[in-house]
């Protein structure tokens, strides 16, 4: 699977362990920056990685900021895309689960490393249920093409 990813300086130092992981699991790793702790600002990065995860380039992103919510809010306003902030493994899980979430927010300076690694490999491994969810995603598809429309 190609999974782009993406964080601020906030996030710098965890996007760099996580990466390491998702490699692990068996999976491509596209690093959509920022290179560095320097401080730069997370909507570049959300940009970036929730186009790629809109367009179809990649099956999946993850992004990490300071709390994880700036990326989920800009990840959110591309179509197709259903970012979850997840900084626990009950929604880490439950995001798959039930919302088939394709981008997964962390909060860099909310949870620590080993938090981390275990929601990743929750996030991974946790596939859609479908059934009664798959209406409520197709609501959440219409939703998002009448607000494109307006």
């Amino acid at each position: 699977m190609k999974v782009a990813i993406g964080s601020d300086h906030a996030g710098f130092e965890l996007k760099k362990m996580i990466s390491h992981i998702v490699k692990e699991m068996g999976n491509e790793v596209i690093d959509m920056g920022t290179g560095s702790s320097c401080s730069v600002d997370y909507p570049d990065y959300a940009e970036a990685v929730a186009d790629a995860v809109s367009k179809g380039k990649v099956e999946r992103g993850i992004l990490i900021c300071g709390t994880g919510i700036g990326m989920s809010i800009v990840a959110n306003k591309f179509k197709n895309v259903r970012a979850a902030l997840c900084n626990d493994l009950f929604t880490a899980k439950m995001s798959r689960l039930h919302n088939d979430a394709n981008i997964l927010c962390l909060g860099g300076r909310i949870i620590g490393k080993d938090l981390a690694k275990e929601i990743v490999h929750i996030w991974f491994s946790t596939h859609f249920e479908g059934g009664r969810h798959e209406k409520r995603l197709e609501k959440i598809n219409l939703i998002e093409r009448k607000v494109i429309n307006s």
